[in-house]
């Protein structure tokens, strides 16, 4: 039997090349994002490519009901979700006080809640069948606290923490929860989080399309944290011995208003 794998922020940047990862495995899909046309096209290619089934679903996560409307449509299916990649997300650049409240909170509903959501409405199917997983996309900031993107660093310490916790708790199941954290990525993000203007984004890119394929040989090797490339691997060690203090100024001055 197929495996079907549900992946969020799947019309562009990570989710999109981690779409093509599963594809590339014979795996169905459900994509899920906000933009109808990109996902039409980014099915249409992959079944023609790999003549597997692809579903689209249109939602925005930034909407509290849209992971039960979700799950609620797959149910209606009678299709099973044996993976669910939670790839959607974003993030704004400035300081907190200064940026709009509501958006803030949408980061957190997109970030976070969704991504709880989510695992809480597929995992249990996923432990009754004793296999499948979750792949969540955090983010190197996760080990760090962010001056001047203070909302996004604290959600993907939150994603981080929530997977390592479940990695735990799912031992002996078959069921594995991979965090991929990636640092800078040729993505759109920075465009959102108007990080483009900071020196963190300025830095070295791994492309999403490298991001991606260490994810996927991550998860699929039942790896609890993947933290891409060398030098973010080597910045997330590092921030465990350094003095907090000396983290947080260093974060602060990295992501340095224009």
């Amino acid at each position: 039997m197929k495996e079907t794998v549900l992946i969020t922020g799947a019309s562009s940047g990570i989710g999109l090349e981690l779409a093509k990862c599963f594809a590339a495995e014979k795996s169905n899909l459900i994509l899920v994002a906000r933009n109808r046309a990109a996902l039409e096209t980014l099915a249409a290619e992959l079944r023609r490519q790999h003549l597997i089934e692809v579903h689209i679903i249109t939602a925005d996560l930034a909407r509290s009901e849209s992971p039960q409307t979700i799950f609620d449509e797959l149910k209606s299916r009678g299709t099973a979700v044996d993976v669910l990649v939670n790839n959607a997300g974003f993030g704004l650049h400035g300081r907190f006080a200064e940026l709009p409240l509501s958006r803030q909170l949408e980061i957190i509903q997109v970030n976070v809640a969704a991504l709880v959501a989510l695992t809480g409405l597929f995992l249990p199917a996923m432990i009754e069948q004793m296999r499948g997983g979750i792949l969540n996309v955090g983010s190197v900031a996760g080990f760090l606290p962010g001056p001047n993107m203070a909302v996004y660093y604290a959600s993907k310490a939150f994603v981080q923490s929530f997977s390592e916790a479940l990695f735990e708790e799912l031992r002996g199941t078959d069921v594995c929860v991979t965090n991929l954290c990636p640092g800078p990525t040729e993505s759109n993000f920075s465009k959102v989080a108007r990080g483009h203007h900071t020196r963190a984004m300025q830095a070295a890119k791994m492309s999403a399309t490298e991001v991606a394929a260490a994810g996927h040989r991550a998860f699929r090797a039942g790896q609890c944290v993947k933290v891409t490339g060398v030098k973010n691997l080597l910045l997330a060690q590092t921030t465990r011995i350094l003095p907090r203090a000396v983290v947080r100024r260093a974060v602060g001055r990295y992501n340095k208003l224009k």
